[in-house]
Protein backbone atom coordinates (compact mmCIF):
# COMPACT_ATOMS: atom_id res chain seq x y z
CA UNK A 1 0.00 0.00 0.00
CA UNK A 2 1.49 3.03 -1.03
CA UNK A 3 2.28 6.05 1.70
CA UNK A 4 -1.11 8.75 2.48
CA UNK A 5 -0.16 12.15 0.76
CA UNK A 6 0.69 14.65 3.71
CA UNK A 7 -1.16 18.09 3.61
CA UNK A 8 -0.28 20.56 6.07
CA UNK A 9 -3.25 22.93 6.76
CA UNK A 10 -4.15 25.57 9.33
CA UNK A 11 -7.91 26.06 9.24
CA UNK A 12 -11.12 24.13 10.00
CA UNK A 13 -12.58 23.99 6.94
CA UNK A 14 -9.42 22.75 5.00
CA UNK A 15 -9.27 20.02 7.65
CA UNK A 16 -12.78 18.86 7.40
CA UNK A 17 -12.75 19.04 3.38
CA UNK A 18 -10.06 16.54 3.61
CA UNK A 19 -10.70 14.75 6.47
CA UNK A 20 -12.99 12.77 3.66
CA UNK A 21 -9.76 11.69 1.70
CA UNK A 22 -8.60 9.59 4.54
CA UNK A 23 -6.80 7.42 4.40
CA UNK A 24 -5.00 8.19 1.00
CA UNK A 25 -4.54 11.56 2.74
CA UNK A 26 -3.09 12.28 5.83
CA UNK A 27 -3.67 16.07 7.55
CA UNK A 28 -1.55 18.00 9.67
CA UNK A 29 -1.67 21.25 11.56
CA UNK A 30 0.75 23.45 10.75
CA UNK A 31 0.61 27.37 10.81
CA UNK A 32 3.95 28.15 9.84
CA UNK A 33 4.70 30.04 12.35
CA UNK A 34 7.86 27.41 13.39
CA UNK A 35 9.90 24.57 12.08
CA UNK A 36 7.39 21.93 10.14
CA UNK A 37 6.28 19.17 12.17
CA UNK A 38 7.41 16.67 9.36
CA UNK A 39 10.31 16.68 6.58
CA UNK A 40 8.21 15.89 4.18
CA UNK A 41 4.76 17.69 3.61
CA UNK A 42 3.45 17.02 0.23
CA UNK A 43 1.47 19.81 -0.22
CA UNK A 44 1.22 23.08 2.41
CA UNK A 45 -1.65 25.40 2.45
CA UNK A 46 -0.50 28.17 4.01
CA UNK A 47 -3.42 30.13 6.42
CA UNK A 48 -5.53 32.67 3.92
CA UNK A 49 -3.99 36.03 6.19
CA UNK A 50 -0.78 34.47 6.94
CA UNK A 51 2.00 36.66 6.99
CA UNK A 52 4.12 36.28 4.05
CA UNK A 53 7.54 36.10 6.10
CA UNK A 54 5.89 32.58 7.72
CA UNK A 55 6.91 31.08 4.08
CA UNK A 56 10.43 31.10 5.18
CA UNK A 57 9.96 28.30 7.20
CA UNK A 58 9.29 25.81 4.30
CA UNK A 59 13.27 25.88 4.17
CA UNK A 60 14.37 22.20 4.62
CA UNK A 61 10.81 20.96 3.66
CA UNK A 62 10.08 18.72 0.91
CA UNK A 63 7.84 19.25 -0.28
CA UNK A 64 5.88 19.06 -3.92
CA UNK A 65 3.52 22.17 -3.80
CA UNK A 66 2.18 25.07 -1.86
CA UNK A 67 -1.26 26.04 -2.33
CA UNK A 68 -2.30 29.65 -1.66
CA UNK A 69 -5.83 30.85 -0.29
CA UNK A 70 -4.97 34.30 -2.18
CA UNK A 71 -4.79 35.49 -5.90
CA UNK A 72 -2.73 37.92 -5.41
CA UNK A 73 1.18 36.60 -5.21
CA UNK A 74 3.23 40.11 -4.97
CA UNK A 75 6.27 39.95 -2.42
CA UNK A 76 6.45 35.79 -2.44
CA UNK A 77 8.98 35.27 -4.22
CA UNK A 78 11.40 37.14 -2.27
CA UNK A 79 10.18 34.69 0.95
CA UNK A 80 10.37 31.30 -0.67
CA UNK A 81 12.86 29.13 -0.25
CA UNK A 82 14.94 27.43 -3.03
CA UNK A 83 12.64 24.89 -5.04
CA UNK A 84 9.15 25.60 -4.11
CA UNK A 85 5.99 24.97 -6.56
CA UNK A 86 3.54 28.02 -5.74
CA UNK A 87 0.29 27.89 -7.11
CA UNK A 88 -2.28 30.77 -6.12
CA UNK A 89 -6.21 30.89 -5.59
CA UNK A 90 -7.19 31.72 -9.46
CA UNK A 91 -11.03 30.30 -9.46
CA UNK A 92 -11.74 31.29 -5.75
CA UNK A 93 -12.01 35.11 -5.33
CA UNK A 94 -13.09 36.36 -8.85
CA UNK A 95 -16.80 35.90 -8.73
CA UNK A 96 -16.94 38.01 -4.61
CA UNK A 97 -14.39 40.58 -6.03
CA UNK A 98 -16.50 41.32 -8.72
CA UNK A 99 -19.44 41.74 -7.01
CA UNK A 100 -17.67 44.07 -4.28
CA UNK A 101 -16.47 46.18 -7.23
CA UNK A 102 -19.88 46.66 -8.96
CA UNK A 103 -21.22 47.06 -5.02
CA UNK A 104 -18.80 49.75 -4.64
CA UNK A 105 -19.34 51.71 -7.68
CA UNK A 106 -23.28 51.20 -6.95
CA UNK A 107 -22.96 53.13 -3.37
CA UNK A 108 -20.63 55.87 -4.79
CA UNK A 109 -23.06 56.22 -7.67
CA UNK A 110 -26.03 56.42 -6.05
CA UNK A 111 -25.12 58.16 -2.75
CA UNK A 112 -25.51 55.07 -0.46
CA UNK A 113 -23.10 56.63 2.06
CA UNK A 114 -24.72 60.02 1.98
CA UNK A 115 -27.98 58.62 2.74
CA UNK A 116 -26.01 56.27 5.66
CA UNK A 117 -24.27 59.41 7.37
CA UNK A 118 -28.02 61.01 7.17
CA UNK A 119 -30.04 58.20 9.01
CA UNK A 120 -27.55 58.21 11.77
CA UNK A 121 -28.33 61.84 12.00
CA UNK A 122 -32.17 60.91 11.85
CA UNK A 123 -32.63 63.34 8.25
CA UNK A 124 -34.43 62.41 5.61
CA UNK A 125 -31.98 63.16 2.83
CA UNK A 126 -33.66 63.15 -0.64
CA UNK A 127 -31.35 63.77 -3.47
CA UNK A 128 -30.62 63.33 -6.78
CA UNK A 129 -27.13 60.55 -7.52
CA UNK A 130 -25.31 59.71 -10.57
CA UNK A 131 -26.60 56.39 -12.08
CA UNK A 132 -24.39 52.89 -13.21
CA UNK A 133 -26.62 53.30 -16.62
CA UNK A 134 -25.59 54.89 -19.54
CA UNK A 135 -22.36 55.63 -18.13
CA UNK A 136 -18.58 54.93 -19.33
CA UNK A 137 -16.77 52.68 -17.35
CA UNK A 138 -13.24 52.06 -17.93
CA UNK A 139 -12.14 48.27 -16.71
CA UNK A 140 -7.92 48.88 -16.24
CA UNK A 141 -7.28 44.99 -15.75
CA UNK A 142 -8.80 42.01 -17.86
CA UNK A 143 -7.49 38.78 -16.07
CA UNK A 144 -9.79 36.53 -14.19
CA UNK A 145 -11.50 39.11 -11.90
CA UNK A 146 -11.61 41.66 -14.75
CA UNK A 147 -13.31 39.54 -16.52
CA UNK A 148 -15.99 38.97 -13.67
CA UNK A 149 -16.01 42.24 -13.44
CA UNK A 150 -17.06 42.97 -17.10
CA UNK A 151 -19.72 40.42 -16.71
CA UNK A 152 -21.26 41.95 -13.64
CA UNK A 153 -21.57 45.69 -14.85
CA UNK A 154 -22.52 44.73 -18.55
CA UNK A 155 -26.04 43.66 -17.75
CA UNK A 156 -26.28 47.51 -15.76
CA UNK A 157 -26.35 48.80 -19.14
CA UNK A 158 -22.61 50.58 -19.54
CA UNK A 159 -20.31 51.52 -22.19
CA UNK A 160 -17.72 48.90 -20.88
CA UNK A 161 -14.26 49.90 -22.01
CA UNK A 162 -11.46 47.22 -21.33
CA UNK A 163 -7.87 48.18 -20.52
CA UNK A 164 -4.97 45.44 -20.36
CA UNK A 165 -1.57 45.43 -20.49
CA UNK A 166 -1.69 44.62 -24.22
CA UNK A 167 -4.02 44.94 -26.83
CA UNK A 168 -5.83 42.11 -28.40
CA UNK A 169 -9.73 40.37 -28.89
CA UNK A 170 -10.69 38.67 -26.45
CA UNK A 171 -14.09 36.45 -26.84
CA UNK A 172 -14.94 39.04 -29.84
CA UNK A 173 -14.38 42.28 -27.66
CA UNK A 174 -11.85 44.54 -27.81
CA UNK A 175 -9.10 44.91 -25.50
CA UNK A 176 -7.03 48.50 -25.51
CA UNK A 177 -3.41 48.76 -24.13
CA UNK A 178 -2.11 50.77 -21.34
CA UNK A 179 -0.49 52.92 -23.88
CA UNK A 180 -4.33 54.09 -25.00
CA UNK A 181 -4.78 55.46 -21.14
CA UNK A 182 -3.66 58.82 -21.98
CA UNK A 183 -6.74 58.81 -24.73
CA UNK A 184 -9.10 56.91 -23.18
CA UNK A 185 -9.21 58.32 -18.85
CA UNK A 186 -10.64 61.60 -20.81
CA UNK A 187 -13.90 59.81 -21.68
CA UNK A 188 -14.57 57.81 -18.53
CA UNK A 189 -17.56 58.25 -15.45
CA UNK A 190 -15.93 55.26 -13.97
CA UNK A 191 -12.69 54.18 -13.91
CA UNK A 192 -12.55 50.29 -12.19
CA UNK A 193 -9.03 49.28 -11.21
CA UNK A 194 -8.21 45.18 -10.99
CA UNK A 195 -4.48 44.85 -11.59
CA UNK A 196 -2.23 42.76 -9.85
CA UNK A 197 0.63 44.22 -8.31
CA UNK A 198 3.92 44.52 -10.29
CA UNK A 199 6.87 46.36 -11.26
CA UNK A 200 4.65 47.64 -14.12
CA UNK A 201 1.83 48.53 -12.28
CA UNK A 202 2.85 49.75 -9.02
CA UNK A 203 2.28 53.65 -9.03
CA UNK A 204 0.22 53.33 -12.50
CA UNK A 205 -2.40 55.22 -11.40
CA UNK A 206 -0.76 58.32 -9.87
CA UNK A 207 -1.19 61.97 -10.06
CA UNK A 208 -0.77 62.44 -14.10
CA UNK A 209 -3.21 59.63 -14.28
CA UNK A 210 -5.47 61.20 -12.33
CA UNK A 211 -5.25 64.60 -13.79
CA UNK A 212 -6.31 62.66 -17.09
CA UNK A 213 -9.60 61.99 -15.61
CA UNK A 214 -12.59 64.65 -15.91
CA UNK A 215 -14.28 66.25 -12.67
CA UNK A 216 -16.57 63.82 -10.54
CA UNK A 217 -14.95 60.79 -12.24
CA UNK A 218 -15.15 57.75 -9.77
CA UNK A 219 -11.98 55.55 -9.13
CA UNK A 220 -12.82 51.78 -7.84
CA UNK A 221 -9.84 50.01 -7.21
CA UNK A 222 -10.12 46.59 -6.15
CA UNK A 223 -6.42 45.24 -7.41
CA UNK A 224 -3.97 45.76 -4.85
CA UNK A 225 -2.97 49.02 -3.36
CA UNK A 226 0.64 50.27 -4.47
CA UNK A 227 -1.65 50.15 -7.95
CA UNK A 228 -2.43 53.69 -6.70
CA UNK A 229 -0.54 56.55 -5.49
CA UNK A 230 -2.25 57.17 -1.87
CA UNK A 231 -0.31 60.71 -1.78
CA UNK A 232 -2.20 61.78 -5.14
CA UNK A 233 -5.51 60.06 -4.08
CA UNK A 234 -5.43 62.47 -0.92
CA UNK A 235 -4.79 65.36 -3.24
CA UNK A 236 -7.73 65.16 -5.50
CA UNK A 237 -10.16 63.79 -3.22
CA UNK A 238 -9.08 66.68 -0.67
CA UNK A 239 -10.14 68.95 -3.82
CA UNK A 240 -13.18 67.34 -4.34
CA UNK A 241 -12.66 67.08 -7.85
CA UNK A 242 -13.13 63.13 -8.18
CA UNK A 243 -14.26 60.22 -6.22
CA UNK A 244 -12.63 57.28 -4.84
CA UNK A 245 -14.13 54.08 -3.53
CA UNK A 246 -11.24 51.77 -2.35
CA UNK A 247 -10.98 48.42 -1.03
CA UNK A 248 -7.46 47.73 -1.38
CA UNK A 249 -5.09 51.10 -0.42
CA UNK A 250 -1.23 51.45 0.56
CA UNK A 251 -0.54 50.49 3.13
CA UNK A 252 -2.48 48.38 4.50
CA UNK A 253 -4.36 48.42 6.87
CA UNK A 254 -4.97 52.41 6.46
CA UNK A 255 -3.67 53.84 9.86
CA UNK A 256 -6.19 55.31 12.39
CA UNK A 257 -7.32 58.40 11.74
CA UNK A 258 -5.65 59.08 8.10
CA UNK A 259 -7.41 61.68 5.97
CA UNK A 260 -9.14 59.21 3.79
CA UNK A 261 -11.44 58.00 6.44
CA UNK A 262 -12.89 61.30 7.26
CA UNK A 263 -13.61 62.26 3.46
CA UNK A 264 -17.36 62.46 2.45
CA UNK A 265 -16.07 61.67 -1.18
CA UNK A 266 -14.27 58.64 -0.39
CA UNK A 267 -15.83 55.16 0.38
CA UNK A 268 -13.01 52.67 1.85
CA UNK A 269 -13.96 48.61 3.22
CA UNK A 270 -10.64 46.66 4.51
CA UNK A 271 -9.31 44.47 1.83
CA UNK A 272 -12.05 42.06 1.68
CA UNK A 273 -12.95 41.64 -1.71
CA UNK A 274 -12.42 37.51 -1.47
CA UNK A 275 -13.99 37.39 2.15
CA UNK A 276 -17.34 35.80 1.61
CA UNK A 277 -19.09 32.89 2.20
CA UNK A 278 -18.23 31.79 -1.29
CA UNK A 279 -14.36 31.61 -0.52
CA UNK A 280 -14.80 28.37 1.73
CA UNK A 281 -16.20 25.88 -0.90
CA UNK A 282 -13.92 27.22 -3.62
CA UNK A 283 -11.12 26.75 -1.57
CA UNK A 284 -12.06 23.65 -0.62
CA UNK A 285 -12.87 22.35 -4.01
CA UNK A 286 -9.27 23.37 -5.27
CA UNK A 287 -7.19 22.28 -2.91
CA UNK A 288 -9.06 18.58 -3.28
CA UNK A 289 -8.34 19.10 -7.05
CA UNK A 290 -4.64 19.75 -6.36
CA UNK A 291 -4.11 16.51 -4.38
CA UNK A 292 -6.02 14.30 -6.58
CA UNK A 293 -3.46 15.73 -9.60
CA UNK A 294 -0.42 15.34 -7.32
CA UNK A 295 -1.58 11.53 -6.32
CA UNK A 296 -1.96 10.60 -10.09
CA UNK A 297 1.19 12.02 -10.67
CA UNK A 298 0.31 15.39 -12.90
CA UNK A 299 1.17 18.76 -13.11
CA UNK A 300 -0.74 20.84 -10.28
CA UNK A 301 -3.44 23.87 -11.90
CA UNK A 302 -2.11 27.44 -10.97
CA UNK A 303 1.40 27.87 -10.70
CA UNK A 304 2.71 30.95 -10.28
CA UNK A 305 6.58 30.77 -8.69
CA UNK A 306 8.84 27.90 -8.99
CA UNK A 307 12.03 29.35 -7.36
Amino acid sequence: MSSPLVVSVCEEYLADALGALAPAVEVVRWDLAGPAPRERIDLVVPGYLMERARLAHLAGVRTRLVQSQSIGFDGIAEVLPPGVVYANAASVHETSTAELAVALTLAAQRGLPDFVRAAQRGAWSFAFHESLADRTVLLVGYGGVGRAIAARLLPCEVNLVRVARRARRVDDVEVHAWGELSTLLPRADIVVVSLPLTAETTRLVDATFLSRMKDHTLLVNVGRGPVVDTDAVVAEASSGRLRFALDVVDPEPLPEHHPLFAMPNVLISPHVGGATSAMFPRVNRLVVEQVHRLQRGEEPINVVLRT
